[in-house]
């Protein structure tokens, strides 16, 4: 029995696809958008524009993208890997050649209504190509060498472009989470190691080159590193932002100043308040309380993911799963570390609360591939 047939044996129609649907992700991905919209609310002075009004659009089609891509066979998206990795590296390459430029980062494709920013394309077109390798290559041969070279190739292809945007973060994100790949398809540890290895080699030569011509970051990169080691250095430069989100996150207490009682945001202390440090502000007005409950919704979200994956006997669609579902971790893991002082300021945005239209459309597209990998499962 061929691919296509086993599958299409399973397949569900008509009206029970929505009933196989993955509920309980989908109301949990609408609690945590509702309490961005209730964010956006909040820095905009109780305005719904101009953030909320316009995030709420964004997250309907969004909605609406995710029901078309879960009601369309995984085996299709699986033939589709490779076209989709291809077409978000000609992106990316396109972004080098006429992408739009600001505050010092060329990352934005101008779409007239809309800016599609593609390395956020690329990060869930990697997991699905990772994915489709895995299933065809046969499980005594992925800790081969021959067969490991590939997906590194693979994976430092767009890592490339998307650092000489510069995008540090994002850049990051595509090796952790297409290692992540790798060792959730079964590459043996040893590999891991020699990564981990080298890792801490390159940061000793990060460090060692710094003020040479061979320096490897650029000069706004270390002075994140520096701010993050010591913000105090520099508190109304380099570590001004960092120190003021210390500043929301503290006065936030147990439970908050109160909604819309936030003075860091409403004052405009706060940079970036509806983007990457939306964050704090959210931790000043509801607190530790409110930071645990929008925690546990991301958690939440990751557990019945694994879950998914795991019950899946479709190899591709239970790496798919769980690549997506790191991929989503990585999002909120890192933007929260970086805005508590964990870890350096890297522009990682939070996932479905921060002000933005490409990582939602992409993030809730990626979460329509979980979905058709839940309802097309075999039962």
């Amino acid at each position: 029995m061929s691919y296509l047939e086993y599958n299409t044996k399973f397949v569900p129609s008509g009206f029970r696809k929505l009933i196989y649907l993955n509920w309980p992700v989908i109301i949990l991905l609408t609690a945590v958008a509702c309490a961005g919209f209730i964010m956006l609310y909040s820095v905009a002075g109780g305005s719904a524009s101009p953030w909320m009004e316009p995030q709420i659009k964004r997250f309907g089609l969004g909605m609406a993208l995710m029901m078309v891509v879960a009601m369309v066979p995984i085996w299709f998206w699986r033939n589709m890997a490779v076209l989709a990795y291809l077409v978000s590296i000609g992106l990316l390459v396109a972004v080098e050649l006429v992408g739009a430029e600001r505050n010092g980062s060329q990352r934005w494709l101008d779409l007239g209504p809309m800016d599609l920013q593609p390395s956020e394309l690329a990060k869930i077109t990697l997991v699905m190509l990772l994915a489709a390798y895995y299933d065809w290559l046969p499980a005594k041969k992925t800790s081969h060498p021959f067969f490991v070279i590939l997906p590194v190739f693979l994976i430092l292809l767009p890592t490339y472009l998307v650092l000489s945007q510069p995008d540090l973060g994002t850049s990051l994100l595509l090796v952790i989470g297409g290692g992540a790949m790798m060792f959730f398809a079964g590459v043996h540890w040893a590999y891991f190691a020699a990564v981990i290895g080298a890792g801490v080699s390159m940061i000793y030569a990060v460090f060692a080159f710094r003020g040479t011509p061979y320096q490897l970051l650029q000069d706004y990169q270390y002075r994140r590193i520096d701010t993050f080691l010591d913000p105090a250095n520099d508190p109304l430069g380099a570590g001004y932002h960092i120190t003021q989100a210390k500043i929301a996150l503290g006065s936030g207490g147990w439970t908050g100043r109160g909604f819309m009682q936030g003075t860091q945001s409403r004052l405009n202390f706060l940079p970036e308040k509806h983007t990457d440090f939306i964050f704090t502000t959210l931790a000043e007005e509801f607190g530790f309380v409110g930071a645990i409950a929008l925690l546990v919704l991301y958690m939440l979200i990751i557990v019945f993911c694994v879950a998914s994956a795991v019950t899946n006997k479709d190899r591709f669609a239970s790496l798919l799963t769980l690549g997506v579902a790191m991929t989503f971790f990585l999002f909120f893991a890192v933007n929260m570390a970086m805005v508590t002082g964990l870890a350096p300021v890297v522009g990682v945005p939070l996932p479905l609360v921060s002000y933005g239209g490409s990582a939602m459309l992409v993030l809730l597209g990626a979460f329509g591939l979980v979905q058709s990998a839940h309802v097309h499962k075999p039962r």
